[in-house]
Parts: structure tokens; sequence; C-alpha cells
């Protein structure tokens, strides 16, 4: 876990109102956002909320045509891109592999660019060993299934020790066990001091991992901040769910003392509390009542509820979509589907 009052001080990555258009599609819009040292930082929204292009900005493969990138300082997509590249690994969406070579001729050719020199042998067994693909490495990489190949491309972006990793929906393809023992993995990393930043659609993936989200929307920034800092914002006061066969019964919450909101579904009452303490209060109400209880939950919100609450306030009213990219990455304007 990183030091947070470190955060303002040293990020790792600092985006400062960056914009980037291609074409009339506006891509980022005036984005800022900072990424701390040794945290898991994870991007989250829709598609075509930015969080690609955002990652492409920071790696320097794109440059901002408004506002500023930097990574560690020093600016990814102009004389100190060699630099931050060093330093960094990044496993896209889509990693390019070379089908025709073997994953261990893949491996070595990668550590030659970083310049590893005689520890190679040695960092790509431990690479592939991390990730699982040794028994792997002599087969010829177009063989292997989608899996294996986000498996081989995190093996490469950890290959030279990076001090930051750039993941764009780094479990694409994996089963759910290969899945959860990537994640562990991103775990372990930023324990050896590593930083990480993210992009993922599943927000369950999500949930248990992100040190600090960044909700995007159109380009720009909803909110960022350790999600249960942000949870408060959106739900200050304790909240409490209880649940009878008697609905009418549960109705004498509402006029509780001490319950400042009350609403009931099936049989389901949520009610809004002054304070914590007041559960056992109604507890004791309804069971001098005669009512029957089935189940007292405090209610803690989830990712996905803060995600959601998150852009209910912005005015959300769907998904938008990723506009389809040529091989240079931009839109392919002929083939954006028609707007409703």
């Amino acid at each position: 876990m990183c030091r947070w009052s470190e955060v303002a001080q040293n990020p790792v990555i600092h985006v400062n109102s960056a914009s980037r258009w291609f074409g009339d599609v506006q891509a980022l819009d005036n984005l800022t956002i900072e990424v701390p040292q040794g945290a898991i930082s994870v991007l989250l929204g829709p598609n075509g909320a930015g969080k690609t292009t955002a990652i492409r900005m920071i790696t320097g493969a794109l440059t901002p045509d408004s506002g500023t990138s930097r990574v560690f300082g020093l600016d990814p997509g102009g004389s100190d891109g060699e630099e931050v590249r060093r330093r960094c690994g990044v496993v896209s969406a889509k990693p390019s592999l070379y089908d025709r070579l073997s994953g261990w001729d893949n491996l070595r050719y990668a550590a030659e660019l970083y310049g590893l020199g005689r520890k190679v042998d040695d960092r790509i067994r431990e690479a592939s060993t991390m990730f699982g693909i040794e028994e792997s490495l002599d087969h010829q990489v177009g063989g292997y299934s989608t899996g294996m190949k986000t498996r081989l491309a995190l093996a490469r972006a950890v290959l030279h020790g990076p001090d930051l990793l750039l993941l764009d929906e780094p479990t694409s393809g994996l089963d759910p066990e290969s899945a959860l023992a990537v994640l562990d993995l991103i775990r372990q990393m930023t324990g050896d001091g590593q930083t990480v930043l993210m992009c993922t659609h599943l927000l369950l993936e999500a949930e248990g991992l992100a040190d600090e989200i960044i909700i995007l929307q159109h380009g720009a920034n909803l909110v960022s901040g350790r999600p249960d800092e942000l949870a408060r914002t959106y739900w200050p006061a304790p909240i409490v769910r209880i649940a009878s066969s008697d609905e009418a019964g549960l109705d004498a919450l509402g006029n509780a003392p001490g319950v400042t909101s009350y609403e009931q579904t099936d049989g389901v009452a949520v009610a809004t509390l002054d304070r914590a303490d007041r559960t056992p209060e109604l507890v004791g109400l309804l069971s001098q009542r005669g009512v029957p209880i089935s189940s007292v939950v405090p209610f803690t919100p989830s990712l996905e509820d803060l995600y959601f609450a998150v852009r209910r306030d912005s005015g959300s009213t769907g998904d938008e979509i990723d506009p389809p990219e040529d091989s240079s990455g931009r839109p392919v304007r002929d083939s954006l589907p028609a707007a409703a």
C-alpha cells in the first residue's frame, strides 16, 4: 500500500489538462490525473471513455494536443521518451507478439532491446515462471491460446524490472483461475515498490485490487481517489437493510427515532440512520411489535455501487462505443455506427 501523504508531492504520473483529438472526435477532454508511487490505480469507464487513449499518451505513443503528460517528471512524448519507456512495462489490450518465433525468442528479443546483457537467460526463466508459461517457451507463439499470449505479454512487460506497469485489460482472454493468479501477481508487484496503472471494464476485477480509482467519461475525469473515501462522500450516513415477511410491520421503521430516510420494497427495508448504533434500537422496536426479522445487514457500498452512483451523478444516459481504429490508432470514421 502506498504512502498517501506523498501522493501530491511525488506522483509517478501527472497528466495536467490534457486534450486529444482525432479529427473531429475528442478522445480526451482536459484530463487531469495523478498516479501515486507504489499503488495500484485503476482507470474505469465505459467504452469510449478515453482509457486506452490515456494509457497510450502516458507511454508516449500519443502526444496531447494541449496540456501536458509527465511520467517520473519526464515528457514521454518528447526527448525523454526513451528514458520513460526504459522504466515502464506495457501490456496492451491486443499485445503485439511475433507469432513465427518461439516464446523464448520473443522474450529474448525484448531482453536485448532492454539491454539486459548476461542476465537475460535468468530473467527470461524468472518472468516466464512467474506467469506459468515456462513449459511452453519452446513452442511457436502462433500456436498459443489467447490466454497464453496474454501471459507472454505480461512476462515481457516485467522482464526488465520496470518501475511502472501500464496494463490495458491485463486479464483479457484468461480463464478465471489464471486471471486470479495474474491479479495476485499485480498485488505482489506493488508490494515490491512498483507502481501499476491498469485499465479494466470489469468492476469485480477492480474490487479489492485498486488502491485508487479514476473514473473517466467522454475523456474527462469524473472522480478520482481511494474507493473508501469516495464512498463516504456518496453515503456519508450509515445505512441498514432489514428484511421481514411482514411488510406492513416493517413500515414502523419509517417513524423510528434516528431514521433519516426510509424505503421498503418486497419486504426489504432500507433505512438511513443518524448514527450506526441505532441498529439495535430498530431491531428492538420490531421485536416489540412482533415483526419477524429474517436478516439485518449493514450496507457497505461496493465498487459497482460507487461506479454507478458517480455515473448517475454525471447525468450519464448510457455507454459510449469505442471508435474502430486503423493501424496508426486513428478512428475509422466510415465504420462508426449511426446515431440512434
